[in-house]
């Protein structure tokens, strides 16, 4: 019983750091260029197929073909933030349309170039698992760690990116108040294009790490935006530090409910939580009424 909670609540902790950068993304745009980017979940697919490809059918060096899982992304995020988001800027309603539309465009680019139903699996260089405390019955495949670190490696860069440099100030103050910051001088253009560019990199990074673990579809990014939406609204919108801790609790839950009981369960009682936490708290666990 022991072993089985240990290694439950090991999986959740790796389930809610890949969450979080995830999550951060989504809710960075929204903050930022105050659009909800529906399409954040293909970006996330974008990285995973760009992973496959360069690894395994160009035969790329895995570290080679993960930073151009990051490049990729970034590249269609800034011609989504050129030509569809920049005009909606401040729209909701227009920009997630917007997004919307790229959903479609990203998939049947995927079928288009890869095929729909041909489902692709990427071996994972790190094949061996490490049994916790020595126990047989707790083990972590050496991917998922890969997956903490990466994904621990990301937050506290970004959050060293915020607190310690002006960019990352500038891009704070744009998070709290677009108009305030750009009375102070601040170029809104300029710093939506670094969040983007850094939200886009976030879904690649994090599609590139789970790639190995999951089976690469044209439609593996509609559960992933799903639940990062559950956890931007439970944490708050615009809120980057709520996104944290809401995917932290969503994922213990999460994670929990499906070892014991039944992943369908699991994800009704998600929807719960998030209905709950609106009800006690409309603007989320963090968010105030001046965000977005």
């Amino acid at each position: 019983m022991f072993e089985l909670i240990l290694q439950t609540a090991l999986n959740a902790v790796i389930s809610s750091s890949f969450m979080a950068i995830i999550a951060v993304g989504l809710v960075l745009i929204v903050g930022v260029m105050q659009i909800v980017n529906f399409a954040h979940g293909e970006l996330y697919m974008v990285g995973a197929y760009t992973l496959w490809y360069l690894y395994m059918e160009t035969g790329f060096p895995f570290a080679i073909a993960v930073l151009c899982a990051v490049l990729v992304p970034m590249l269609v995020g800034l011609v989504m933030e050129r030509v569809l988001f920049r005009p909606m800027r401040g729209n909701l309603l227009g920009g997630l349309l917007m997004s919307v539309g790229m959903v479609f465009i990203l998939k049947v680019a995927a079928v288009w170039l890869f095929g729909e139903g041909l489902m692709k699996h990427i071996e994972s260089p790190f094949r061996e698992v490490w049994h916790v405390f020595g126990l047989d019955a707790v083990m972590i495949p050496n991917q998922r760690l890969l997956v903490l670190g990466v994904s621990a490696a990301v937050m506290l860069g970004f959050w060293f990116f915020l607190r310690r440099t002006k960019t990352g100030w500038a891009l704070r103050a744009c998070t709290q108040d677009p108009e305030a910051a750009a009375l102070q001088g601040i170029s809104i253009g300029k710093v939506s294009i670094i969040a983007m560019a850094i939200s886009a990199g976030m879904a690649g990074i994090g599609g590139a790490m789970m790639a190995p673990l999951v089976i690469v579809d044209p439609h593996m990014g509609h559960t992933i935006i799903i639940t990062a939406f559950i956890v931007m609204i439970v944490g708050g919108m615009g809120s980057l530090g709520g996104a944290v801790i809401a995917a932290v609790i969503y994922s213990f839950i999460h994670t929990f409910i499906t070892t014991y009981v039944d992943g369908v369960i699991a994800t009704i009682v998600g929807l719960l939580l998030m209905f709950v936490v609106l009800m006690v708290k409309p603007t989320g666990i963090m968010g105030t009424r001046d965000k977005v």
